[in-house]
């Protein structure tokens, strides 16, 4: 199977689209400007806690993310409850998948060229300049 293209407004966050311009520049995606909002109301107060904080975490979302961010939330946010021990191995399976489809998990920021916080540079760039 052929790895998901990565989304332009994510390729703009990590700075992959400045590295392919030529990539990035023929795509003629929507470009999807709308946050990703509030929490819907029905979701529990841990769910809304983890909605506001995968938002957080993951800036390139949008209104297109909304129904994987919730399902995302509801069970991240029975993770976050003391009274919920057991989430189970298909829902942890099933957050995984929703973290894939948002590009939220490394796998998928190392793809896009992201790096981790506080490295700002190469190490080796001493070397080869």
């Amino acid at each position: 199977m052929a790895r998901p293209r990565t989304p332009k407004a994510k390729a703009k966050l990590t700075g992959h689209a400045d590295k392919q311009r030529t990539k990035f520049e023929g795509r003629n995606e929507p470009d999807v400007t709308d946050d990703v909002g509030e929490p819907f109301p029905w979701l529990n107060d841990f769910a809304k806690e983890a909605w506001r904080d995968i938002k957080a975490e993951v800036p390139w979302l949008n209104s297109s993310h909304r129904g994987f961010l919730a399902i995302a939330a509801r069970i991240r946010g029975r993770m976050m409850d003391p009274k919920d021990i057991d989430v189970g191995v298909q829902a942890l399976n099933l957050l995984r998948q929703c973290y894939g489809q948002m590009g939220a998990t490394p796998a998928d920021a190392s793809k896009a060229g992201a790096k981790p916080d506080g490295e700002s540079k190469d190490p080796a760039d001493e070397f080869f300049d």
